[in-house]
């Protein structure tokens, strides 16, 4: 059955591909950004689509709006981004969840909220399964997104036990593909983007701090999936690849795809910054028979050969 869909943050990285997928479902898709970070770039190949509507908008401002489903992407989601405006961070997270949520309410909308591997902080468990607290500073340069991400669940909680909201909650590991923005200050972005301009690789660190990646394409099925459960099927649940990289492994996978002269040289770990992140995804597994299809040199691959694109190169 056709759905009319909210997707906050609908011209971002993520949000773009989930704008795509779920239009090529039959859906009528309503793409809500502020613009911040999103880029019309992203979902310019959409807007001749007429069961695709774009609309400026900053969610921490109410709209009213009939809709089905909602998936909430509204927040910048690199370093560079959220530390930026760090209390725009926070109030996004806050004041959009509020929004959203009783926007769902209204409605009786089944309602996604995209959170985040951050929750976890810098943990002491690994690999890191739901059922984990986490080990997050709340006052550091980091905790404006965090902090922000925790509470945005908590609402989501809270809302579904007193007013009967219908929620799902998805914790997203580190995910790249095509669409990442060349200046996000995300790992993969980052390392492909000094290669292919023959600059040193930058990596922070002894460059033995681990992150698992996942390629878009997997994240994406996921997030459908998760939407697509039982109503009682609330999250939270990760979303991520389970196999580990060295940062230097990545650094140097990165050098022999772009066939780089590059160098990799060695800098100062930023503040907060994990030792290691990586899900523990058994309940993606069992609950929604997903788990990633796309290995890491494969998704580069296509990466890369999106950047030489942008890049001109």
């Amino acid at each position: 059955m056709k759905k009319i869909i909210l997707i906050t943050g609908g011209a971002g990285f993520l949000g773009s591909h989930l704008c795509e997928k779920l239009l090529a479902q039959d859906n009528e898709i309503i793409c809500l950004d502020d613009l911040s970070t999103g880029q019309l770039d992203n979902i310019a190949h959409l807007m001749t689509n007429p069961l695709f509507k774009f609309i400026k908008h900053d969610v921490t401002i109410p709209i009213d709006l009939k809709v089905d489903q909602i998936y909430n992407l509204a927040c910048p989601a690199s370093p560079i981004y959220y530390q930026y405006d760090p209390v725009k961070t926070v109030t996004t997270n806050v004041y959009g969840a509020i929004n959203l949520l009783n926007l769902a309410r209204r409605y009786g909308a089944t309602i996604l909220q995209a959170s985040t591997s951050e929750v976890y902080g810098d943990p002491e468990v690994h690999p890191q399964p739901e059922e984990y607290w986490g080990k997050v500073n709340p006052i550091g340069l980091r905790s404006c997104y965090d902090e922000g991400k925790r509470c945005a669940e908590t609402l989501f909680f809270d809302y579904k036990r007193q007013y009967g909201i219908k929620i799902k909650v998805a914790r997203i590991f580190n995910t790249y593909g095509p669409r990442m923005h060349p200046d996000d200050g995300r790992v993969v972005s980052n390392f492909i983007v000094q290669s292919l301009h023959g600059n040193d690789i930058q990596v922070y660190g002894d460059g033995k701090q681990t992150r698992s990646f996942c390629y878009v394409d997997d994240l994406i099925h996921g997030l459908i999936t998760l939407m697509g459960t039982a109503d009682h099927e609330t999250g939270p649940i990760n979303l991520g690849n389970p196999v580990e990289f060295q940062m230097v492994e990545l650094a140097e996978m990165v050098k022999r795809l772009t066939k780089s002269q590059s160098q990799i040289v060695y800098q100062a770990l930023p503040s907060d910054d994990p030792r290691f992140r990586c899900p523990d995804i058994a309940k993606a597994i069992a609950l929604l028979n997903w788990k990633p299809a796309i290995d890491l040199e494969a998704g580069l691959i296509n990466t890369i050969d999106y950047f030489r694109t942008r890049l001109n190169l």
